[in-house]
């Protein structure tokens, strides 16, 4: 599986959630090298308490059944928060990729404790997109990680 190619799409989601007004996370879900899911934080663009990246990729990937989920990887731009990484652990998704968790570190230690492989990119471009995010656009930031 090529990591950086599918997080380069992971980050045009969050690119495409910027240019929305929106929070610059993006979600990339594959199984078995096709993209099935795509999503960005829609938080802002829904007036939404739930529609992180990952809870909107997972809803654009449909209906899927236990066996699908367990031949996916879910890339995502930022460490996910402990709401998404219960929707990992639910569906039983095997493998995360992280693009970064400099900025904010999500619930990795409950994810590798259940079991889940964990890649973090360090990807420098999911850095500056969330460095600047949270410079331009603190109060938002903050209500969306609930500070």
């Amino acid at each position: 599986m090529d990591d950086s190619y599918f997080m380069s799409q992971a980050i045009e989601e969050a690119k495409k959630g910027l240019a929305e007004g929106g929070i610059p996370i993006g979600s990339i879900l594959v199984k078995n090298g096709l993209i099935i899911g795509r999503g960005h934080n829609q938080r802002v663009q829904h007036d939404s308490v739930i529609h992180h990246a990952e809870m909107n990729c997972l809803e654009t990937a449909g209906r899927l059944t236990a066996k699908d989920y367990k031949d996916c990887t879910i890339y995502t731009t930022l460490s996910p928060c402990p709401m998404c990484s219960g929707a990992i652990l639910l569906y039983k998704i095997p493998r995360v990729v992280i693009g970064e968790n400099q900025t904010y570190m999500g619930d990795e230690a409950h994810l590798k404790d259940q079991g889940v492989e964990l890649t973090v990119l360090r990807n420098q471009e999911c850095v500056q997109l969330m460095q600047d995010f949270i410079k331009e656009q603190p109060a938002l930031w903050n209500e969306d990680i609930s500070v």
